[in-house]
């Protein structure tokens, strides 16, 4: 039979054809790019070593100045440092980013390209070209490769772009199925090349809900197609008057390997980016790992912190052996099935 399946796959000339012991290259995931917030891992892959599919679409969503772009940003310089021979192919529609703003945070300029998008139409093709020269490679000479899209709410379509030019009032019906076109192609060179996307897009309020409610925009096509849409929101982060941050609420709004509808806290300060360990004391007191006794934290080996204190000086705290404690628990408190039913038995 494997003889046969080589044949039928070699005659129907499918590219992204295979037989499924051999792997799905559109489908499986089994390396995640790690995003520089161990519980931002957890919540999208189960494991605080994990983080983003290192084959999917990943969606952040949330309203205007939510902060997606500064944490996509925080992402991208992890990505960057964790990789020195890695890229970065930035396709932005806002026009919002400047030399300054990308280096003030400490991201490689160099290994980083800005490509303006303003069509659906035209992301999709200039994303297409990227990952088909990068497949071209031999898998030998491949760089690790991250694509980005900020943000999907303000690409228009050809149509739009053309009726703005001649004075008409637009809207193109066929927006949406434009959309999901473009993703239907996308996941599938993005599965075979083995090259993550982040999307950011905007959130809106359901008018008539009984409960308020947020919907992420664009029509179902990146609903469809993302492995994971976490929406976000924020809250500002002071020392004394000066705000030096932002605590990002990050919710799993969707998601094909993890818990939906899990919430984690996400720091995220303008001098040193993604804070790794934050997050990681309430998961360990949620699990048992650390005990809160008073105003005090207690860890393992019976000594008395202040929370503070831990967060002050993580690598003290977060020793290895309590690593691979959280690591058990994010299983447990992320995983679904029987990955997180082997965890809790271990």
């Amino acid at each position: 039979m494997s003889d046969f399946f080589k044949q039928i796959i070699k005659e129907t000339g499918n590219e992204y054809a295979s037989i499924v012991s051999e792997g799905v290259e559109a489908g499986d995931v089994s390396n995640f790019i790690d995003t520089g917030s161990y519980i931002f891992n957890g919540l999208l892959s189960g494991t605080i070593h994990g983080g983003l599919p290192a084959n999917k679409i990943t969606a952040l969503a949330g309203e205007s100045a939510t902060g997606k772009t500064f944490f996509v940003l925080g992402v991208v310089d992890n990505f960057l440092k964790q990789n020195p021979d890695a890229g970065v192919i930035y396709f932005e529609s806002e026009s919002a980013l400047t030399k300054d703003m990308i280096e003030d945070r400490g991201i490689d300029s160099s290994r980083m390209i800005i490509m303006p998008v303003t069509t659906v139409q035209e992301f999709r093709h200039q994303a297409i070209k990227v990952l088909d020269r990068y497949i071209e490679q031999d898998p030998a000479d491949r760089k690790p490769m991250l694509l980005v899209l900020d943000s999907l709410g303000m690409l228009s379509t050809t149509k739009e772009m053309e009726d703005t030019e001649a004075g008409k009032e637009t809207r193109d019906m066929t927006r949406a199925q434009i959309v999901k076109a473009a993703f239907r192609v996308l996941t599938l060179k993005l599965g075979k090349a083995q090259v993550p996307l982040i999307i950011t897009n905007h959130t809106y309020d359901v008018v008539g809900s009984m409960f308020p409610t947020k919907e992420m925009g664009g029509g179902s096509g990146l609903k469809y197609a993302a492995s994971s849409i976490v929406y976000l929101s924020k809250r500002k982060e002071k020392d004394g008057t000066e705000i030096i941050g932002n605590i990002i609420h990050c919710k799993n709004h969707k998601s094909r390997l993890t818990k939906e509808n899990k919430m984690v806290d996400v720091r995220l300060t303008y001098d040193k980016g993604l804070d790794k360990h934050y997050g990681l004391v309430d998961l360990a007191l949620k699990h048992n790992i650390f005990k809160q006794v008073s105003t005090r934290i207690e860890l393992p080996d019976g000594t008395k912190q202040y929370q503070k204190t831990i967060n002050s000086d993580p690598e003290k705290y977060f020793t290895k052996e309590i690593l691979e404690q959280l690591d058990k628990a994010a299983a447990k408190e992320f995983k679904y099935g029987i990955e997180a039913e082997e965890a809790e038995s271990t």
